[in-house]
């Protein structure tokens, strides 16, 4: 049975060479063009390039800074893939010191976000500065491609590097003093929109080198929140430039030191304190030319003036031969306080008006902040009065103004009306301010004198009690008729009693009789 199906499979494959002219042809001469050409049988291209922009091998001198350019392209066959995530890091090796490059300033690594195919591709760039001990020759680089979804894949690229010329003794004394002129100027102190910067003086802690002193100054900063506001947490960042076009700076150490501010052994404290608790912050390097920022956050004293104040920074770093710099500079930063007021109760004279007539208003206002407010206005606006503005002036810190205004009624209300009280004042700066608050005035309708009394009086008689008033005057009606009635009942009887008397006394006695 199973030599029957293996004849049957024969048979298959042979009808199947038959159908398909030149199929095993094909086959064989793929064969021999990959023995004839074995790049034709490599791996094909990847999805993800990286090739120098001018097509060339580009020359570097001893200390030269100089940017090379590459280009990175998509190359998937599907021209809706985008890749994304990708990252060029370039692969020193695990020999520093075949590395051409110095490696003090930045990571050499760059990230594009997303990459869609395009034969134009996108470029990306590399800041590299040739070490100055490197002799003239060729050196290979290795660039590392890696994207989500593709795997990491390696490209080589070869630079020129150029030995540092060997100087006489001629040649160093006339580029030292070349130097000192080109360097000289940048010792002068600097005023940049708040920023200072001192002198650098220069200790060797090695070789001198070229004899120049690389400068770091202070180019300007920036606080987080714009505005510092006294008793509040900000973030400062402070812009700094190595002004030498030869020479790097290192190993980099600067401290941050603010006024003491306060009235009292109690209160004295610095102005501004770490929030961290150092006031110290490290940074590996500047390149030669090159720009970078540091930043420390920081909380300013709550009872500090509205004013600025100034902050010392103290700078040590070293150059290239290790030899230590100490530097100098300050900023000013400007703090704000928060104006800060109260009112007193309004005292209204009287609290009900007619249209027409005035309503005399007194109240204090009480600076409790620690800025002087100017050009205090007190304004008065409702419907029911006419519009009222009252000039107050300066008030100090510390004190309190009195305003007093006369309020005019225009139309009537319904009851006790709104009165809307704004209060306008400026800092030092010019900046305009205001605050509301509420009273409350009653304007009633004018009317006729006599109609007005005719009204109480018609108000009065609606308000009194009649019902109660009728019986209680009927109950004393018939109180008093009953008290008539029997005082006339007892008068007659007394009469009658006294006349009977009368008539016993005038008849004849018994023996007048007899």
């Amino acid at each position: 049975m199973s030599k029957k199906r293996w004849i049957a499979g024969v048979l298959i494959a042979l009808m199947t060479a038959a159908l398909v002219p030149g199929a095993g042809l094909d086959q064989a001469a793929g064969a021999k063009a990959a023995d004839a050409d074995p790049a034709a049988a490599a791996a094909p291209t990847p999805d993800i390039t990286l090739e120098s922009k001018d097509d060339e091998a580009p020359t570097y001198q001893a200390g030269q800074t100089k940017k090379w350019t590459f280009v990175v392209r998509n190359n998937s066959a599907d021209p809706d893939d985008v890749k994304k995530n990708i990252v060029i890091t370039v692969r020193p090796g695990e020999n520093a010191d075949s590395w051409p490059f110095k490696l003090n300033y930045q990571k050499y690594k760059v990230k594009i976000d997303e990459l869609p195919v395009s034969e134009k591709g996108k470029e990306i760039a590399f800041d590299f500065t040739q070490r100055d001990e490197m002799p003239t020759g060729i050196s290979t680089l290795e660039f590392s491609i890696s994207a989500d979804g593709t795997d990491t894949t390696i490209e080589k690229f070869y630079v020129n590097t150029t030995a540092k010329p060997q100087k006489t003794q001629d040649d160093n004394s006339s580029s030292g003093s070349k130097d000192s002129e080109s360097e000289g100027g940048d010792a002068m102190p600097v005023d940049i929109g708040g920023v200072s910067n001192g002198d650098a003086s220069y200790s060797s802690g090695g070789s001198q080198g070229s004899g120049s002193v690389p400068r770091v100054i202070v180019t300007g900063f920036s606080t987080d929140p714009a505005e510092v506001r006294a008793g509040s947490d900000f973030t400062l960042t402070i812009h700094l430039k190595n002004t030498s076009k030869s020479t790097k700076v290192q190993n980099m150490l600067f401290d941050l030191a603010a006024p003491t501010e306060g009235t009292d052994e109690q209160t004295i404290a610095p102005a501004f304190l770490p929030t961290s608790g150092s006031s110290s912050i490290y940074l590996e390097g500047i390149k030669a030319n090159g720009t970078a920022d540091i930043s420390i956050q920081l909380n300013a004293k709550s009872d500090l003036l509205q004013k600025p104040y100034s902050i010392d920074l103290s700078m040590k770093y070293e150059d290239a031969d290790s030899n230590q710099i100490d530097a100098s500079s300050s900023i000013s930063i400007p703090i704000k306080q928060d104006a800060r007021f109260e009112l007193s109760e309004f005292e209204i004279s009287p609290a009900g008006i007619a249209i027409g007539e005035e309503a005399n208003v007194m109240f204090n206002l009480y600076n409790l902040g620690r800025i002087k407010l100017y050009n205090v206005k007190a304004i008065f606006e409702a419907d029911c009065i006419q519009k009222e503005e009252v000039f107050v002036g300066n008030v100090d810190s510390g004190t309190s103004a009195s305003i007093d205004a006369m309020l005019e009624g225009k139309k009537g209300t319904e009851g006790p009306g709104k009165v809307t009280v704004t209060l306008r004042y400026e800092d030092e700066a010019g900046k305009a301010s205001e605050m509301t608050s509420e009273l409350e005035l009653e304007v009633m309708e004018e009317m006729a004198s006599d109609d007005v009394m005719m009204e109480e009086m018609v108000e009065e008689e609606k308000g009194f009690p009649v019902l109660p008033a009728v019986l209680v005057l009927a109950a004393a009606a018939v109180i008093a008729a009953v008290i008539v009635i029997v005082r006339k009942r007892k008068k007659a009887k007394i009469q009658n009693e006294e006349e009977a008397l009368l008539d016993e006394l005038d008849r004849p006695s018994e023996d007048e009789q007899y």
